[in-house]
C-alpha cells in the first residue's frame, strides 16, 4: 500500500501495534505494561492461514543469487528472515560466510569455506546507526539530552566552525550539514585526532537547511553519549540494549575477537588489512577501534528480528522496556518533511521502496548497511524483514544486492496481502 494513509487509518495501525501514534497527533496511551509485551514464537505462515510460496521462492532465488551457474555472484552469502504477527514464518541461508582467498575472485577450497547459516553473525555497517540512535533517545527519556538543544551544550568542541547551533535533531535526522564522509583512517593518526576531526570539521551546508546523509552524524552522537553518561559506546550498548533484549549475538568487536562463525567482507588493499574477517569492514570504525556510532556492529537475523519486533511493540519486549512508546513514535513519524523525497524519523528511515519493495509505505521504518544488510518494519501488518550478506565478499566492487532487498520484502509483502510484489 502506497500513497496518503487516514488519520483514522493510521490511529488503529499504531494503537493495533503499541505505538499509539496518529498521524493526527493522536494523544499516546499509556505505555504498554512490561508484562503483556509480545514476543516472537516460532511458527509457519500455514499456522496463521497464509501461503508460504513466496517465501520459497524468495529462498530460491538467494540460493541463485549466491551460486549462479555462470558469472560473478550477487553476494557471497546470506541470511533471511521473516516474522509477522510475532510469529518467526521463515529463515533461510544461502552461499558461504567465507569463499575467497583474496580481492579478485579467488576461491578457497572446498574445505576452508564456511556455509552461510541462519545463525552466521553478520557485519550489519549502517544498521549500526538505529542502536546510537535507541540510545541517545534513552538519554533524552531520562533528562540527560535534549533533542533540541545545541550539540555543543554536550560537547563544546563541536560548536566551533559554524556548528554552534547545529541540535540533536539534526545530527539524527542527517540535516546538520555535515558532509558525508572523512578518510579519518587514511589522514589522522590515532583516535583522539579522528575524533577531533570530526568534531571540528565546517558544514558543507547550513545547519538545518539540506538533507545530507553523513555518517559524521552518527560519530559525534557517539562522542555525546560517552560524554554525558561517562560509558564508551559498547558498555552503554550492553546495558541500555543487548543485555536487556537478550540479544546475545549482537555486539562490537575487536582483533583480539576470535573469528568463530562470523562472515568475511573484503579483501582490502588500501589499507592493506588483507581479507577483513572478525573486524568491521567500514575503515573509519577500524581506525577508532571498532566501536563507532555510525558502523561497527555484528549481529544475527534472530537478533535484528527481536529488536524490530520490540519497535513494533513500542519499545517492549517481553519483560524488558527499552523506550517509551511515546518516544518509539517519535523515532518512526517522518522529521524532514521540509526536504521531500528524504523522508526519516530519528536515526530510521522511511518509505524507501529501493528495499522495502511491497513493504513500503509512509510508515514503514528500517535502514541498510553498506556490507549488504537490511530491516525493514512494517508497522500495517506487524511484520519484520531481516537480510544479511557480505556482498562485500571479496570486493565492494561487485554490484548492488539492491535486487536481494526488494525480492524479500516482495515476498512476505505477498504473503500477508501487503501488495502484488511488483518491485524488481
Amino acid at each position: 500500500m502506497r500513497g496518503a494513509i487516514s488519520t483514522l487509518c493510521v490511529t488503529a495501525v499504531f494503537l493495533a501495534s503499541g505505538l499509539g501514534w496518529g498521524a493526527g497527533k493522536t494523544a499516546a496511551p499509556a505505555s504498554w505494561p512490561s508484562e503483556s509485551c509480545p514476543t516472537l514464537r516460532e511458527g509457519s505462515p500455514e499456522e496463521l492461514g497464509l501461503d508460504s510460496a513466496p517465501l520459497v521462492a524468495a529462498a530460491d532465488r538467494l540460493r541463485r543469487w549466491a551460486e549462479p551457474a555462470t558469472g560473478r555472484p550477487l553476494f557471497a552469502g546470506s541470511a533471511v528472515l521473516y516474522a509477522h504477527q510475532n510469529v518467526v514464518l521463515r529463515r533461510d541461508s544461502a552461499g558461504y560466510a567465507l569463499r575467497y582467498a583474496d580481492g579478485e575472485g579467488g576461491e578457497l577450497p572446498a574445505e576452508e569455506r564456511l556455509a552461510a547459516r541462519a545463525d552466521t553473525v553478520f557485519d550489519i555497517a549502517s544498521l549500526s546507526k538505529l542502536f546510537t540512535s535507541v540510545l541517545v533517545m534513552r538519554q533524552v527519556e531520562e533528562g540527560t539530552l535534549l533533542l533540541d538543544a545545541p550539540v555543543s551544550r554536550y560537547v563544546p568542541e563541536f560548536g566551533a566552525n559554524g556548528k554552534e547551533q547545529v541540535t540533536l535533531r539534526q545530527l539524527l535526522t542527517h540535516t546538520s550539514g555535515l558532509e558525508p564522509f572523512l578518510p579519518l583512517w587514511r589522514d589522522w593518526p590515532d583516535r583522539e585526532s579522528r575524533l577531533h576531526a570530526v568534531l571540528s570539521v565546517r558544514p558543507q551546508a547550513a545547519p538545518g537547511s539540506a538533507y545530507v546523509y553523513s555518517d559524521l552524524n552518527m560519530i559525534a552522537l557517539m562522542v555525546v553519549l560517552e560524554r554525558v553518561t561517562g560509558l564508551p559506546l559498547d558498555d552503554l550498548l550492553r546495558r541500555d540494549v543487548t543485555v536487556p533484549l537478550g540479544l546475545g549475538g549482537t555486539g562490537f568487536r575487536t582483533a583480539n575477537d576470535p573469528v568463530g562463525d562470523v562472515a568475511a567482507t573484503e579483501y582490502q588493499v588500501v589499507p592493506a588489512r588483507g581479507m577483513v574477517h572478525g573486524e568491521v569492514h567500514d575503515e573509519n570504525a577500524w581506525s577508532l577501534g571498532g566501536v563507532s556510532g555510525h558502523a561497527g556492529l555484528f549481529s544475527t537475523v534472530d537478533d535484528l528480528a527481536v529488536f524490530g519486533q520490540t519497535m513494533l511493540n513500542g519499545g517492549c519486549y517481553g519483560e524488558a522496556r527499552i523506550l517509551r512508546s511515546s518516544t518509539v513514535r517519535q523515532m518512526l513519524t517522518n522529521q524532514n518533511e521540509a526536504f521531500p523525497g528524504h523522508p526519516r524519523g530519528l536515526g530510521f528511515e522511511l518509505d524507501q521502496p529501493f528495499y522495502m519493495g511491497g513493504l513500503s509505505g509512509p510508515l514503514t521504518a528500517g535502514h541498510t548497511g553498506y556490507t549488504g544488510t537490511s530491516l525493514v518494519l512494517d508497522p500495517l501488518s506487524n511484520s519484520v524483514v531481516v537480510l544479511l550478506t557480505n556482498r562485500v565478499h571479496p570486493s565492494r566492487d561487485w554490484g548492488s544486492i539492491n535486487p536481494a532487498r526488494a525480492a524479500v520484502t516482495d515476498a512476505l509483502a505477498t504473503v500477508v496481502g501487503r501488495t502484488d510484489g511488483n518491485s524488481p
